[in-house]
């Protein structure tokens, strides 16, 4: 995989096939409020459990206090994946890193998390952490692969509206 800068934008490109190789190209920039629908589409294509703060007002919330950290992915102009992230001055937080299924299996999902590492580090962030489905064994696999740990914690919440 290849990164190039072009302004805010910067490419992937990703070699497919075995005897004839196709080169496609995930260009990656900051998620825009227009962007959401076909982020929060995405997430409930790839099965994520979708809730109250994951509302278009809320996320517009999110999109304005991590600018920098809530990224897309696309294709052509096709958004085809995604990746939120907060940082709340201490540590990094992912929220809902999806690559559509059409898109699957061709490393951007490796691509947009490791823009966001980037991201992270530039703001001195120590650790990040994140929430998968404990049944969602496939990407508890991916981020393994990638070198995250799984840790033994107990996720407690209350809605407060």
């Amino acid at each position: 995989m290849q990164r190039s800068t072009q302004g805010c934008i910067f490419t992937y490109f990703s070699m497919r096939g075995n005897t004839t190789k196709q080169v496609e190209r995930l260009q990656i920039r900051k998620c825009r409020v227009g962007d959401l629908p076909a982020l929060i589409n995405i997430w409930h294509n790839v099965g994520l459990t979708i809730g109250l703060s994951d509302t278009i007002p809320e996320m517009r919330r999110l999109l304005r206090r991590n600018p920098e950290t809530c990224l897309v992915g696309f294709v052509d102009s096709k958004v085809v994946g995604g990746v939120m992230g907060g940082f709340d001055g201490r540590r990094g937080l992912v929220h809902h890193l999806a690559v559509d299924p059409d898109w699957q299996g061709r490393g951007f999902g490796r691509a947009l998390m490791s823009e966001l590492e980037k991201r992270f580090q530039q703001r001195q962030v120590v650790k990040m952490s994140f929430w998968v489905e404990a049944r969602n064994q496939p990407i508890i696999d991916f981020y393994r692969h990638l070198g995250y740990e799984l840790r033994d914690l107990i996720t407690m919440s209350k809605t407060l509206r």
